[in-house]
């Protein structure tokens, strides 16, 4: 223990520099870039960014194409992908997500032109760098703004998000999922509504179930362990004591952050993001806890629905999310079944009892 001492001085030192280092290679590439005539606009800064990775079976359909990559192997998967390079993929469930943040980062522009607090979105696959044509030109074809790619070749992409400083990964891979979560890494499993549905193209609307997903599964435990009385009692208890966060409270604190940049030009009443707490819980009986949570974390829901067990499918088509966030897989195939896309965030004691199941 003796030693100790001032070794961690120096590796704090060593970490600093390399801080600075990466701050001066940064600042010397964009100084390169700005001398450079463009209307596109330029990927923010990461340390000032709200990173969104997003796998490319998530932003596209690549149902067909991942049927060849099963049945006849990489290499006529690869070699479809090739043939098919003009070929525009069609969307997948985090598309027209993906088109809402963009027009949350236009309006930002438009009021806050030289700051770089908005989204950037980066192209997380496991896809071969021989793929990439295809993809780089669906994304043009649609018009969209990603310019980070990340593609591993058949490996994991997952050690690639924290050196993305990302905030929010999204895929269809359920493994990866799990994966990032373990890491600590707000994510989710993807799934494709079962209708269409016509999306917002001014406004973000983003859905969240509460417990395990905003907040953490602490009262979800006792629901299933020891019962809705018990739940409800231990609520009331405790109703002054902020609950733990969950996995997705980070990201709704980045959507609360941009929010407040559009108060503050007085666009409170045409606001791009719009934010919805749809959950299972009682307002009577256990509603106050979570409202007094959010106000401990100096966060604001635009719309906050307790169903009392009822059914989120119905909700969910009136509020007509880009995304709906919850922990349970009934709820995630109820809102599917109507027409929302979801996202499963596999965190928490529900996990436990769906694979049970």
């Amino acid at each position: 223990m003796s030693g100790s001492g001032p070794e961690a001085p120096q590796a704090s030192d060593a970490a600093e520099v390399r801080l600075q280092e990466a701050e001066r290679d940064w600042e010397a590439a964009k100084a390169f870039y700005d001398n450079l005539v463009s209307k596109r606009p330029r990927p923010p800064k990461p340390q000032h960014a709200i990173t969104v990775a997003v796998s490319s079976r998530a932003l596209f359909d690549l149902v067909e194409e991942r049927r060849i990559f099963e049945e006849q192997g990489v290499e006529k998967y690869v070699k479809y992908q090739q043939d098919n390079e003009n070929v525009t993929l069609k969307p997948g469930p985090a598309f027209y997500f993906v088109k809402a943040l963009e027009h949350v980062n236009a309006r930002l522009l438009e009021l806050y032109p030289d700051d770089e607090e908005r989204f950037d979105i980066v192209l997380m696959t496991n896809n071969h760098a021989q793929v990439g044509v295809r993809l780089i030109n669906s994304i043009n074809h649609y018009g969209l703004t990603i310019e980070r790619f990340c593609m591993t070749g058949g490996k994991s992409p997952i050690g690639y998000l924290t050196a993305y400083l990302t905030n929010l990964y999204l895929s269809a891979d359920s493994e990866k999922v799990q994966e990032a979560i373990e890491a600590g890494i707000a994510s989710a499993t993807m799934f494709t509504a079962n209708k269409d549905v016509a999306y917002s193209d001014t406004q973000l609307r983003v859905a969240f179930d509460g417990d395990a997903v905003l907040f953490s599964d602490e009262s979800e435990q006792i629901v299933k362990e020891q019962g809705l009385d018990r739940f409800f009692e231990h609520e009331q208890l405790n109703e002054n004591k902020p609950l733990a966060q969950g996995p997705l409270k980070g990201f709704l604190e980045d959507l609360g952050k941009l929010q407040k940049k559009f108060y503050a030009k007085n666009e409170r009443l045409n606001c791009p993001i719009r934010t919805f707490l749809v959950t299972a819980r009682s307002a009577a009986s256990s509603g106050a806890r979570v409202l007094k949570t959010l106000r401990s974390w100096g966060l604001e829901i635009d719309e906050a629905l307790f169903l009392a067990g009822a059914p989120k499918g119905p909700i969910l088509v009136k509020i007509r999310p880009h995304i709906f966030f919850d922990d349970q897989m009934f709820h995630i195939e109820g809102a599917q079944k109507l027409g929302t896309i979801a996202a499963h965030v596999p965190y928490g004691i529900a996990q436990k009892y769906h694979k049970s199941a």
